[in-house]
Formats: C-alpha cells, sequence, structure tokens
C-alpha cells in the first residue's frame, strides 16, 4: 500500500507539476514570458466581458426584459 502513495507522488512530483517548475525556471530569465499566459487569459475575459456588457446595453435599450413588480414569482 506504501508503494501506491508513493507512486501517486511520484506522478505529481515529477509528471504533473514539471510544467510548473519550467515555469519556476523561465521567470528567472523573462518575467513577460513566465506570465504570457496570464496575460493572454486576462485579455479574453476582458474581451467576453466587454461583448457581455455590448449585448446587456443592447437588450436595455429594446427594453426585452420585464422590469414589472409583479415579473417575477418570488416578488
Amino acid at each position: 500500500m506504501k508503494d501506491f502513495f508513493y507512486a501517486i507522488q511520484d506522478l505529481f512530483v515529477n509528471v504533473l507539476f514539471a510544467p510548473f517548475d519550467a515555469l519556476r525556471a523561465l521567470e528567472l530569465e523573462s518575467w513577460w514570458a513566465a506570465n504570457a499566459a496570464t496575460w493572454m487569459f486576462i485579455l479574453i475575459g476582458f474581451s467576453f466581458f466587454m461583448f457581455w456588457m455590448k449585448q446587456l446595453k443592447i437588450f436595455n435599450k429594446t427594453e426585452a426584459e420585464n422590469k414589472s413588480i409583479s415579473a417575477h414569482s418570488f416578488l
């Protein structure tokens, strides 16, 4: 049973965390290269946020939403 847990440890430490070790080593050489994925996700998230705000503005202009007091069953 002990070997099973050592195998799980070996899998995580030597295989699954290898990309993180590579990023840690890369950060010492270039901060921008190490954080490129982070910046990419920030840009993608910001673009989706702007798209969502644009769609909300369109729905507010057309007044497609029922804003009356009794519009929802829990009110």
